[in-house]
């Protein structure tokens, strides 16, 4: 089989593994599947998940597409040839409670011939409420993960995750970070591309285990309308971190991508409150202070 095919095939296992094990967590609604074909080359499976016991609304979309790179995202790219191959596995789940927090998720490879082509992705948590223990069960998983295959990986994707998620108009992280990599290569990883495909694969399976714990953490939190107020503003955040900065739906966008699954990620319901200040000494105003980068979960 081609390696691409083989990249390709492993990311459907996976979204069929995480869609298995979220709706055994949700224990209500399941997946909508809807198979699509891109204009351009190539199509994948989108499958949303809406009003369940816990996600309100989310995906886990898959994709493998080909064909000419538009001349913007070759100049993005610095890359010359035009022909392009890009598969990947892509997450974004938004839940009802307000201390169940947001999460993302994307493993990716592009391929554009024999000696362009690299890995990226990773995983990154939007709580609405920062809880410590959950944040630091969270990295705690990611970083060993990473481990098992290079110890210099996490405190490296940890720093790109804090970089990368970061939204510059407001001086904030969108959540506690994660880990995010791109370009990952034989030179840059001391690792073959199969040795790369087997850390893509090791933390697209770390997601289902970290985020159903979380679940089972917090699904039965009560909750105020005070509480879910603010979590329409976080939520709000997340929008637009995701329309102004996200490389992914930049690219998605301008490579005639499937539009519903491209703005999958967007919260059903968000609010934009005129300058909305959080209270001293609340848990808002404690949430607040950690949407920082450089804090250590570990």
């Amino acid at each position: 089989m081609i390696f691409k095919e083989q990249v390709a095939e492993a990311y459907k296992i996976i979204q069929d593994e995480i869609c298995e094990a979220l709706e055994t967590a949700d224990g209500g609604s399941r997946f909508e599947e809807e198979l699509w074909e891109r204009e351009g080359g190539g199509g994948g499976r989108t499958r949303v998940f809406q009003e369940g016991n816990v996600i309100e609304k989310g995906g886990v979309n898959f994709s493998a597409v080909h064909g000419v790179l538009p001349e913007s995202v070759r100049k993005a790219f610095k890359v010359e040839s035009q022909e392009f191959f890009a598969t990947g596995v892509s997450i974004v789940l938004h839940p009802k409670n307000p201390f169940v927090p947001i999460i993302h998720m994307n493993i990716r490879y592009f391929e554009m011939d024999e000696q362009t082509r690299w890995f990226g992705g990773g995983i990154d948590l939007t709580p609405h409420y920062v809880i410590d223990t959950d944040a630091r069960y969270f990295h705690h998983l990611l970083k060993n993960t990473c481990d098992e295959f290079n110890p210099d990986f996490y405190p490296k994707f940890k720093k790109q995750a804090d970089d990368y998620f970061f939204i510059k108009h407001r001086a904030e992280t969108r959540g506690i970070g994660g880990v995010f990599y791109d370009r990952l290569r034989p030179n840059n990883t001391q690792m073959d591309y199969q040795q790369i495909l087997d850390f893509s694969l090791a933390l697209g399976r770390t997601f289902a285990p970290i985020y159903t714990e979380l679940i089972d953490r917090n699904r039965d939190t009560e909750y105020t309308p005070e509480h879910q107020e603010w979590q329409y503003l976080r939520r709000s955040r997340y929008a637009e971190f995701n329309l102004v900065y996200d490389s992914g739906t930049k690219f998605g966008l301008e490579t005639n991508g499937r539009i519903e699954s491209i703005l999958m990620s967007l919260p059903p319901l968000a609010k934009w409150i005129y300058n909305f200040q959080p209270k001293e000494n609340t848990p808002e105003a404690e949430t607040t202070s950690k949407l920082i980068k450089g804090i250590n979960w570990v």
